[in-house]
Parts: C-alpha cells; sequence; structure tokens
C-alpha cells in the first residue's frame, strides 16, 4: 500500500502514495502501446511546429507564436503525464509525495494555460475578422508576449493554493490514488479531512477557467461566423468557416472531456472510476497530438517550412493563409 507512518498525537504522516490506474489487466498491453505511440507523435509534432515557426522569420506573427505556446503546453503536458502512466500501467505504482503534489499542480497549471491560450487565439481570429484594419496595430508580438507573460505569471499565483490545500490534507485511511496520476480533487476524495473549502475553490477554478473561456470561445466563434456570412467572396467565406471549423474541433477535445469529469460529479451524476480516468486522459492525452495537425500542418505557411526545412527544398511562396 506504500508508507503510512503514525504519529503519537494520532495523525498519520504520508511519505508517498499508490497510483491505481482503473485499466482492465487483458487491456493495459494495448493501453501502453497506444499511449507510447501518442506520445512519440506528440513530441514529434510539437517540436517540429516549434522549430519550424522559430527557424523561419517570416512566421514571427503573432498568430504563429500562439501556435508555439499551445505546442510548448503540450509538449509540457504529454511528458508530465503520459511517462508516468505508463510506468503506473507497468505496475510501478509508488509516487513520493513531494513529486505527486508537483504532478498535480502542474497538471493543473498546463490545463488552465491550454485554456487561456485557445481563448486568446479567438480573440486574435475575431479581431482579424471582424477588425481586420485595427487587427496590426492591436495584435503585435509584443502584446502577445507581454500577455502570455503575464498570463502565465498569473496562473502561477492563482493556483498557488492548491499546493497548500494538498499539504493540510490529512490521510488517515489509505495513501492508495485511485487515478492514472496525482490528481487534486482524487486526492481531497481519498483524504480524511472534510471541510468543502477544498473543493469549492476547485469549482471556482473550474468555472473561471474552464466554463467560462469555452463560453466566450464559442461566442467569439458565433460572431466570427456572422460576420463571415457578410463577406461578398466565396473563397473568404470558406477560408474564415474553415479557420473556425478547426479551431472549434481543438476546443471541443481539449474542454468537453475535461470540463464533463469535473462538472458532472459535482452535478451529482456518478461516474466509474473507468470513466472519469478516461475522460480525463481523453482531455488531456489526445489534444497534445491532434494539435499540431489540426492548427499547422493545414497551415500552408507552416507545410511550406516543413517541406523546405526537411528536403531542403521550397514548395511554392509563403501563403498567407492563417
Amino acid at each position: 500500500m506504500g508508507e503510512m507512518t503514525s504519529m503519537a498525537n494520532g495523525s498519520i504522516t504520508v511519505s508517498e502514495f499508490v497510483l491505481q490506474c482503473t485499466i482492465n489487466s487483458d487491456q493495459s498491453l494495448l493501453t501502453i502501446s497506444i499511449l507510447i505511440i501518442v506520445y512519440l507523435l506528440s513530441l514529434f509534432g510539437n517540436l517540429l511546429v516549434i522549430l519550424v515557426i522559430l527557424w523561419n522569420h517570416q512566421l514571427h506573427a503573432p498568430m504563429y507564436f500562439y501556435i508555439v505556446a499551445l505546442a510548448v503546453i503540450d509538449l509540457s503536458n504529454s511528458t508530465i503525464l503520459i511517462p508516468k502512466m505508463i510506468s503506473v500501467l507497468m505496475l510501478d505504482t509508488v509516487v513520493p509525495y513531494g513529486a505527486c503534489v508537483l504532478q498535480m499542480f502542474v497538471i493543473l497549471h498546463v490545463e488552465e494555460m491550454e485554456s487561456f491560450v485557445l481563448t486568446f487565439m479567438a480573440v486574435d481570429r475575431f479581431i482579424a475578422v471582424v477588425y481586420p484594419l485595427r487587427y496590426p496595430s492591436i495584435i503585435t508580438n509584443k502584446t502577445v508576449g507581454v500577455g502570455l507573460f503575464i498570463l502565465n505569471a498569473f496562473g502561477l499565483i492563482f493556483k498557488s493554493p492548491f499546493i497548500f490545500f494538498a499539504t493540510e490534507l490529512s490521510f488517515c485511511r489509505t495513501n492508495v490514488l485511485p487515478y492514472c496520476f496525482c490528481d487534486y480533487a482524487t486526492m481531497v476524495h481519498v483524504a480524511c479531512t472534510d471541510d468543502p473549502k477544498y473543493l469549492k475553490f476547485l469549482t471556482a477554478v473550474v468555472m473561471s477557467a474552464g466554463m467560462f473561456p469555452m463560453f466566450f470561445i464559442l461566442f467569439t466563434y458565433a460572431r466570427i461566423a456572422l460576420a463571415a456570412l457578410k463577406i461578398s467572396s466565396a473563397e473568404g467565406k470558406s477560408k474564415v468557416f474553415s479557420t473556425c471549423l478547426t479551431h472549434l474541433l481543438v476546443v471541443g477535445l481539449f474542454y468537453i472531456p475535461l470540463l464533463s469529469s469535473y462538472a458532472l460529479p459535482g452535478a451529482g451524476v456518478k461516474l466509474s472510476t473507468e470513466t472519469y480516468n478516461t475522460m480525463v486522459i481523453v482531455g488531456n492525452v489526445l489534444p497534445p497530438m491532434v494539435n499540431p495537425i489540426i492548427y499547422s500542418f493545414r497551415n500552408k505557411e507552416i507545410k511550406s517550412c516543413i517541406h523546405q526545412l526537411l528536403t531542403g527544398k521550397r514548395t511554392s511562396p509563403l501563403l498567407n493563409d492563417k
């Protein structure tokens, strides 16, 4: 079960947690194989996108810096999650207490950062379509860089209470977390500390960093769609709707599984441990693999640069297709 040390006053000190990933034993080998493939594809896709954009000065524009930020977030997400999940499925289930709290915090941070970067990208597209003449003065490389820095700093400060709450929790019954990675909500449910503040703060964070950005993104794309209908050329309409649909696909892959896993239990809907695990894994593991394809490989400029980087030959002049 892992190490739990009883103290003289009756409290218990936990020096490590045991992760219990609920996946049928006959499916574990298949799951491990899929996770390895997904991780390798995520690494290759996101590293390639980062290298191509940083390497080509013609791609040093706001929208491409958002794509780089998203790729860095996805790399962090995959690396903090997938290798440990694979080791847990291979029965290396013990995680030191400090490492578990760190993983919990980093996962919360990259999820929030991805949510806000997707929101920034929606705002970028909104201004580009609705106010195209003002776009160059409003959205600059400097405003994007400063915005991402402030967002990152704010996110770290905003989520710091999670670390303090996690250290306040006492585990008198068990130190087994029925989950594939270290998760704050699972820690709270397993702990003996009975105080609603621990889950209330999580709900507040989910609402402000998850639900609100998602509805704002949907509202933004609805406005973009209305503006696109006023575009006279069929090619212009097609380009805008194509961009909206691909962005919304990424938004759906990220938000729907994660928000459902957080919101449904809070609304009284009971999910099996396996269903809950699957929803969170899909929300965290699939987007890092799919995002480079949806956001980047469909982009003519990036495809041209990737071809040039890999072959040394330029396919065609760079086109302005974001």
